[in-house]
């Protein structure tokens, strides 16, 4: 019977002490042997039907760890491009509450607009900060600097209580942090990270009624019937969420889908507590060598201040880590062992 240690064993063979997931994932070794299968049938001049298969997979697959049928989920290529959709579909003069310092992805869309109102506070203060007159509260689940997880939960009551729309960026905890894209309006996550796949898709969760949504970028995969759409104007839109996809990266979603299946068969339950510990065991080591990293309990990110610059050292050892504004960035994810953290404790201490 496999269990979580041997289904991860048997799918990563890093060659160096890899804890960098909050830049990028490693691929399994499923998706690196999809990756070689969908250039193989370009090259070879097979039908790509398979691998337009791949897309529609992968987005039934992150709609079950999202939670939401998967009608609700649109297939892109990054969140900044998502955010741009939301972006577009404000009035002028909207305010927008954003959290200070979040990834630029989730905020500079808004801010390019040039006719909104951008606010943006504190994170521990984001929930207090909603008002009446707030349209749209935008987010990240996780900070991709210092892996603080917003309170989600107080979020969500305050923008019902004022009639402003939620916008949650998962790249960051999708994988590992349990994910309710339901309880949202709109949610979005890259692929690339704690899900494990290559670079270039970037799913977003919308409202049955599409939010306001208008499908900017829609070309012909974004029609109820594509192939009969390929040529002039899209007569009918999809039905679905489909109608704000883009064209998509077949190789990227090829692979996507192999990385999706390998988080379902683990569980991300299983995955949170795994990071949890090694997260925690690094923290109460960082401790013993006199050292606090900055406040996020709960999170699979941890940040050092003051070791951002040991990054190149530790690289140098065979350690994977990153320097972010002077911080050294450790995230532990589910092919990380206590190993790993005991090695990377001990360069610290030299």
């Amino acid at each position: 019977m496999e269990t979580f240690e041997s289904l991860v064993r048997a799918e990563f063979r890093p060659k160096n002490t890899y804890l960098n997931t909050a830049s990028s994932g490693l691929l399994p070794a499923r998706t690196v042997a999809a990756l070689h299968e969908a250039a193989a049938i370009r090259a070879e001049g097979r039908p790509l039907d398979p691998l337009f298969d791949d897309v529609e997979a992968a987005r039934a697959a992150f709609a079950r760890l999202a939670g939401v049928p998967v009608a609700r989920v649109a297939a892109g290529a990054s969140v900044s491009s998502q955010t741009g959709l939301i972006a577009a579909s404000l009035p002028a003069g909207a305010e927008v509450l954003t959290a200070e310092d979040d990834f630029t992805s989730v905020v500079n869309p808004f801010h390019v607009r040039g006719d909104l109102k951008v606010r943006a506070v504190p994170l521990e203060r984001l929930a207090e900060s909603v008002r009446p007159g707030t349209a749209l509260v935008a987010v990240s689940a996780a900070q991709s600097a210092d892996g603080r997880v917003a309170d989600l939960d107080a979020l969500r009551e305050a923008a019902r209580t004022h009639g402003a729309r939620t916008y949650v960026d998962f790249s960051q905890a999708a994988g590992w942090l349990p994910m309710d894209a339901e309880a949202y309006d709109f949610t979005v996550a890259t692929a690339f990270k704690w899900l494990l796949g290559p670079h270039g898709a970037a799913f977003l969760v919308v409202p049955e009624d599409f939010g306001g949504l208008s499908p900017l970028l829609a070309g012909w995969v974004a029609a109820e019937e594509p192939w009969n759409s390929c040529y002039g104007p899209v007569a009918e839109l999809a039905h679905s969420a489909r109608r704000f996809d883009v064209s998509p990266a077949l190789f990227t979603y090829t692979g996507v889908r192999r990385s999706l299946a390998l988080i379902e068969e683990l569980g991300v339950a299983a995955v949170h507590a795994h990071d949890l510990a090694l997260a925690d065991r690094f923290r109460t080591g960082l401790a013993a060598l006199g050292h606090e990293p900055l406040p996020a309990p709960g999170s699979a990110i941890v940040s050092v201040p003051g070791l951002g610059a040991r990054q190149p050292e530790l690289s140098r050892a065979g350690i994977e880590v990153s320097n972010r504004a002077g911080n050294l960035r450790a995230s532990f994810h589910l092919y990380n062992t206590e190993a790993d953290v005991d090695r990377l404790l001990d360069v610290l201490s030299g």
